[in-house]
C-alpha cells in the first residue's frame, strides 16, 4: 500500500511541475502590423482572359481570413513595350479582356495600389501546357481518390501545377413541400423545388508534380484530392473541372516551398519554415515584402464526372449547366 501511495505522490508531483513549467508563448509576429500585398494568378497567353487576385496579409490573432485589395490598377506588360489593362471585378479580383498574347515574348505585371505604391513582377517566359490526358477516380482506403494523367511528347515541360473547381449534386436533408406566396402557404411548383441541390467549391491546396528526374515527361496517376466515402459530394453526381499550368523551374520551386510552409508543418517531425521569396517587388519602397509569384503561359482544361449510381443524361446535363 505504501508503494502505491509513493507512486501516486510522485505522479502528482511530476504533473504539478509540468503545469508550472508550461506557459503560453505569443510571439510578437502574431500581433505585428503586417499588411503585405499578396498577388495570385497566371498571365494567360492562350485564347482566354487573365484573372489576378490581390489581397493583404492579416494577423493570425485578428480572426480575419481574407482581406481583398480594392482600387488597384493592374496592367500586363511584355518585353516589347506592349501593355494590356485589367478591370476590377470587385473583391480584389482583376480580369483582362480575351487576349491572344504572343507566346514568344516575356511578360510581367505592373500593379499600382490605391495608396500609390507601385509593384512590378519580373519578366517571365510564356510556358505552354500540354493537354491533360485524363482525370481518373479510384478507391483508396475507402475514400475516392481523384488523380490526373498528363505527358509532354516534346519532353519540355517537366514541372506542373493544377487547380480545380468541384461541383456536386445532392439532396437536402428534408424535403420542403410548401412555400409562402406572401399571403398564404401553397405547394411548391417544380421550378421552386429545393430538395435537389447543386453546389461547388474551389481547390485550396497546392497541387504540384514534376517529371524532371524521369527519363520521359510523364505524370501518371498523380493524386489531386481524396474524398471520404461518407461525403455528400458522392451522393448523386460529382464533377471536377481541372486546370493545368506548365511551370518554370523557379516557379515550381517557389510553389513547392509555399506548400511546405503552409501545408506540411505542425508536428515536431516536419521541416522548419523557410524564407519565401517571390518574383514581385515594391519599386516605391524596396524594403516592403510582397508575397506571390507571377507565372505566364497557356493552360489546359479537362472535366470529368463521377457517377456513384447509373447515370441519366438529364442529370449529367444539369450538372454541366451548374458547373
Amino acid at each position: 500500500m505504501r508503494v502505491k501511495v509513493k507512486y501516486i505522490i510522485l505522479f502528482i508531483s511530476i504533473a504539478c511541475i509540468g503545469l508550472r513549467c508550461t506557459k503560453p508563448y505569443n510571439p510578437a509576429v502574431v500581433a505585428g502590423n503586417n499588411n503585405y500585398l499578396v498577388v495570385e494568378g497566371n498571365i494567360n497567353t492562350g485564347t482566354d482572359s487573365t484573372t489576378i487576385l490581390l489581397s493583404r496579409t492579416t494577423n493570425i490573432a485578428s480572426g480575419i481570413t481574407t482581406l481583398p485589395e480594392p482600387g488597384a490598377t493592374v496592367v500586363i506588360q511584355d518585353n516589347q513595350n506592349g501593355s494590356y489593362s485589367l478591370h476590377s471585378n470587385g473583391n480584389g479580383s482583376y480580369t483582362s479582356a480575351l487576349l491572344t498574347l504572343d507566346p514568344t515574348r516575356m511578360y510581367r505585371l505592373s500593379i499600382t495600389t490605391a495608396d500609390g505604391k507601385v509593384y512590378l513582377s519580373d519578366f517571365v517566359p510564356a510556358s505552354v501546357s500540354p493537354p491533360i490526358d485524363s482525370i481518373g477516380f479510384k478507391t483508396v482506403n475507402n475514400n475516392l481518390q481523384v488523380y490526373v494523367n498528363t505527358h509532354d511528347p516534346n519532353n519540355a515541360t517537366h514541372y506542373y501545377r493544377w487547380d480545380y473547381t468541384e461541383t456536386w449534386q445532392f439532396h437536402a436533408d428534408y424535403p420542403s413541400t410548401y412555400i409562402s406566396n406572401g399571403s398564404e402557404v401553397v405547394y411548391r411548383t417544380a421550378a421552386q423545388n429545393i430538395y435537389q441541390c447543386w453546389t461547388n467549391d474551389i481547390s485550396t491546396d497546392i497541387e504540384l508534380a514534376s517529371s524532371a528526374k524521369l527519363s520521359q515527361d510523364v505524370i501518371y496517376q498523380n493524386p489531386l484530392l481524396s474524398i471520404p466515402s461518407t461525403s455528400e459530394k458522392l451522393e448523386i453526381r460529382y464533377s471536377i473541372l481541372l486546370k493545368q499550368y506548365a511551370m518554370t523551374t523557379a516557379g515550381y520551386n517557389y510553389y513547392s516551398l509555399l506548400k511546405q510552409n503552409t501545408e506540411e508543418l505542425g508536428s515536431i517531425f516536419d521541416a522548419q519554415p523557410s524564407t519565401l521569396t517571390g518574383n514581385i517587388h515594391c519599386t516605391t519602397n524596396a524594403t516592403i515584402p510582397v508575397i506571390g509569384y507571377v507565372t505566364a503561359g497557356t493552360t489546359a482544361q479537362k472535366k470529368n464526372i463521377y457517377r456513384p449510381y447509373p447515370a441519366t443524361k438529364q442529370l449529367d446535363n444539369n450538372l454541366s449547366l451548374h458547373l
